[in-house]
């Protein structure tokens, strides 16, 4: 209550622990978004979390960073290049 987070909130933040460690290490070393809202958050990362098995999960990883734009995983590749 003090901190104001709702317990689903919380639910949902302790389930990103269940992922396997190296995704959840990719996911700590993004770039930080500059613009507009980040394309990872945890309705996209809940259905990996909720899969047990840490090599279906590498699965879903690897075909879910297909589909992001190059500038939500490679640093600086969102920021503008000065004229």
């Amino acid at each position: 209550r003090i901190g104001q987070v709702r317990r689903a909130r919380v639910t949902q933040m302790v389930n990103l622990a269940l992922l396997a460690p190296d995704i959840q290490e990719e996911i700590l070393f993004l770039p930080k978004t500059r613009r507009n809202r980040d394309v990872l958050n945890t309705t996209v990362l809940q259905p990996l979390a909720r899969e047990h098995d840490w090599r279906r999960q590498r699965v879903l990883w690897a075909r879910l960073k297909a589909k992001l734009p190059a500038s939500a995983l490679v640093p600086g590749a969102s920021e503008e290049v000065p004229a």
